[in-house]
């Protein structure tokens, strides 16, 4: 799309949503930043223009601030995809599914999810390894590949740390059916166990693994002519 191609932002005839749009794409760009000065300053005769950009995402529209982009200051936006062309007859009205989860949805996938970032496991609240920053939890959109190729959007519960991390990620749903399938009865069995608790129980054997290869080379050697004598 070109500059061209959309009408001008500096159009006072039209809303102040679609200005607002329009001024994203114009003199931002998809994938830069912008502060709230610089909105604000574009345009000086809207006192809620915060608000006007804030509807976009219901049409679509995905502003990150620094909740879902750790890298942006408290006072800055990242402009990171265009969603409906706001300016084109009927599509300033055209709602997202984003826009539909209310309150008591929102609480409802954080209950199905143990209230546990689905991705990393921690809890709300909870400080991440090695730091001081704090867990703060999410509903955010997961495209799920069903089989059939069909891909549908689902919720599911994310930490800030992980939705940042996994954007335009996929899971496959189609995948992990087809390998279940494959298993033997005693690994189905296995499997059934952690899906039924929703944890996995670590055996003595795979604890001590993990700790094995933290160890050094040297140390590690020293295990090495444990377990295998022969090779001293």
């Amino acid at each position: 799309m070109t500059f061209q191609e959309i009408p001008s932002w500096r159009d006072t005839g039209r809303g102040t949503m679609v200005r607002c749009a329009l001024w994203l794409v114009a003199e931002v760009g998809v994938g830069e930043v912008f502060t709230k000065t610089e909105l604000r300053d574009a345009f000086p005769e809207t006192s809620q223009i915060d608000r006007r950009m804030r509807d976009l995402r219901d049409r679509g529209w995905k502003i990150a601030t620094n909740r879902e982009d750790p890298t942006l200051t408290s006072s800055e936006h990242r402009f990171v995809e265009m969603g409906a062309e706001v300016w084109k007859p009927g599509q300033s009205k055209a709602k997202t599914p984003a826009a539909s989860i209310t309150a008591t949805q929102r609480r409802e996938i954080f209950e199905a999810d143990d209230y546990l970032c689905r991705v990393c496991g921690i809890a709300a609240g909870e400080v991440y390894e090695g730091g001081v920053e704090t867990a703060q939890l999410d509903v955010a959109r997961r495209d799920v590949l069903k089989p059939g190729a069909k891909v549908v959007v689902e919720m599911v519960t994310e930490c800030r740390r992980c939705r940042v991390g996994g954007r335009d990620g996929q899971a496959d749903l189609a995948g992990i059916l087809g390998r279940l399938g494959q298993m033997s009865q005693i690994e189905r069995d296995h499997f059934t166990q952690w899906v039924v608790s929703d944890r996995r129980d670590f055996s003595m054997m795979e604890r001590l693994w993990g700790e094995y290869r933290t160890l050094p080379l040297e140390s590690r050697k020293a295990v090495r002519a444990a377990v295998r004598p022969t090779e001293r």
